[in-house]
């Protein structure tokens, strides 16, 4: 027996995932992506032929593959067949400008990239005259004048040999290099291990009661962690079936749920009341549903209790990071309504403290950094060893992120640190704030709570809120009502009401936009 031999026995390797669901559940349907419908043989035998043909085209392992690309079956192929290779995936945001993408395609090496033909026009001066850049593969239909050389990805598809790819891949080499949103610098390069991926893949799983029976969405973008390795690669692993939905339409999404009887819907907190004016203009059944898994903010109380009522089924809220690949706590039904608010307690591989500005861990609602040990976290920040050593010091994974467990040992998130806004001498949550805000007035569709320069308190607590359609808010009777809930300290010097707030493609609102368009507020 050689190495690759025993490798091929034992190693952890997301691609052998695909692998094994497909010779458990090899007429099952895998994908669904509109009208095609791909069982797990077929969808294994695809990623195999992409493999090979990658291979056959020069790469080898540990070459960079970007995949510049919508929701689709071709994404998972990419992802899956570069797994299998050793390759590593780098994904790119759709929402990036040209000067950004020509970045990660420099800084990562890459040396092929996949791009959705559709759109690779609005992207190609980002990805030319780069010296890595050997290859370039196009899906689908390209516009003719684009200014390079490429071939089509259908022919790797087609490719004729589909056997199982046999390369040496160690449990902690690279599986992606995810690149997070550079707000005030370059973006970072977070290296993701196939060993990282696969620990939390199934914890995920496990902590959700996920099985090979569930049928899930997969409507955010595949080019973020979350919907790639919080929902898409679970299930993958468990011989599960996934829903491939370009983007959100409350309605479209109703219909799925209805049509495919879906079981599992991950989505963010705006879609939910989205989804529930949907559902009370034109009911639906859905009846299939078990869970909605929503991220990136706690639900206001008042959703969260009209959408339990109204659609039956289990809430979960994920929250983590892209360095932890990414969910490091759930946020669990039962917690719900009786901590509203939370974000919940650690998923099973994971193990959280908060840690004090001594160094120490904090005792029990005694607020400091999130920080966490886990087998799924980043293995480092690529290229950037001093940013590296920063966020590992300690023996610990520091999170950036401020927070507190309370006697129950639930999971309180207060805030980023670099949005904790000091006022006069104090210390103020953004997010506090917000929560009071939603809590004062239900005609509040969303609001970003941000310190804006002031004279006299050096940062003014300042809210900027969207109303409802339809629905005007007068500023002063809402801040009359938001000082009944704070401490006076906290509460904002003014609320602004706006039309809308800049987001990210995940429908993160960009805090640091908001700062910078009105930085001169109080000075005039």
């Amino acid at each position: 027996m050689n190495d690759l031999e025993l490798n091929l026995i034992q190693r952890v390797n997301v691609g052998d995932s695909l692998t094994r669901s497909a010779w458990r559940y090899p007429g099952k349907v895998a994908i669904i992506d509109g009208d095609r419908r791909v069982t797990y043989a077929d969808l294994n035998k695809t990623v195999n032929r992409v493999t090979h043909g990658l291979i056959a085209r020069g790469l080898i392992k540990g070459d960079a593959v970007a995949l510049i690309a919508s929701n689709s079956v071709e994404f998972l192929e990419v992802y899956y067949a570069c797994a299998k290779a050793g390759f590593i995936c780098v994904p790119i945001n759709l929402g990036w400008r040209t000067e950004e993408i020509h970045y990660v395609l420099e800084h990562s090496k890459a040396r092929c990239l996949i791009v959705e033909g559709s759109i690779a026009p609005k992207f190609a001066q980002g990805f030319i005259d780069l010296s890595n850049l050997k290859i370039l593969l196009t899906l689908g239909d390209i516009d003719p004048r684009l200014p390079m050389e490429y071939s089509r990805f259908e022919e790797l598809a087609s490719f004729p040999n589909f056997s199982e790819p046999e390369v040496f891949i160690e449990d902690r080499a690279p599986l992606s290099y995810l690149y997070t949103s550079g707000t005030t610098s370059a973006p970072k390069g977070v290296v993701s291990s196939h060993l990282a991926v696969y620990i939390e893949s199934l914890g995920t799983a496990l902590d959700n009661g996920s099985s090979h029976t569930d049928i899930v969405s997969a409507l955010m973008p595949m080019f973020h962690t979350a919907q790639l390795n919080g929902l898409c690669s679970p299930t993958v692993a468990l011989g599960g079936t996934l829903v491939v939905l370009k983007g959100f339409d409350a309605k479209t999404l109703l219909q799925m749920i209805e049509s495919e009887r879906m079981t599992t819907v991950f989505c963010l907190p705006f879609m939910v009341r989205e989804l529930l004016d949907a559902f009370d203009e034109s009911p639906k059944d859905i009846s299939s549903l078990r869970l909605i898994m929503y991220a990136m903010a706690p639900m206001p109380d008042a959703l969260l209790r009209r959408a339990i009522d109204t659609l039956k089924c289990d809430f979960t809220l994920a929250f983590g990071q892209t360095e932890m690949n990414p969910v490091t706590t759930i946020f669990r039904p039962e917690h719900q309504l009786s901590h509203a608010g939370a974000v919940g307690t650690p998923q099973v591989n994971v193990q959280i403290a908060v840690v004090d500005n001594t160094g120490e861990i904090a005792k029990a609602n005694e607020s400091g950094e999130i920080c966490y040990r886990s087998p799924q976290s980043m293995t480092e920040y690529l290229r950037d060893r001093s940013a590296t050593e920063e966020v590992f010091s300690g023996g610990w994974f520091h999170s950036g992120d401020v927070g507190h467990f309370d006697e129950d040992g639930v999971l309180w998130f207060e805030d980023r640190f670099k949005d904790v806004i000091k006022t006069g001498g104090e210390n103020v949550s953004s997010i506090e704030v917000e929560k009071a805000i939603y809590a004062s007035n239900p005609d509040v569709a969303e609001v970003c709570v941000v310190g804006l320069s002031h004279p006299r308190w050096a940062e003014a607590i300042t809210a900027f809120v969207v109303p409802k359609t339809n629905s005007p808010i007068d500023p002063e009777v809402l801040l009359k009502e938001v000082r009944t809930r704070l401490d006076g300290f906290k509460c904002p010097k003014r609320i602004v009401i706006v039309d809308s707030l800049p987001h990210t493609s995940t429908g993160k609102i960009q805090k640091h936009l908001v700062r910078q368009d009105n930085v001169g507020l109080y000075q005039t």
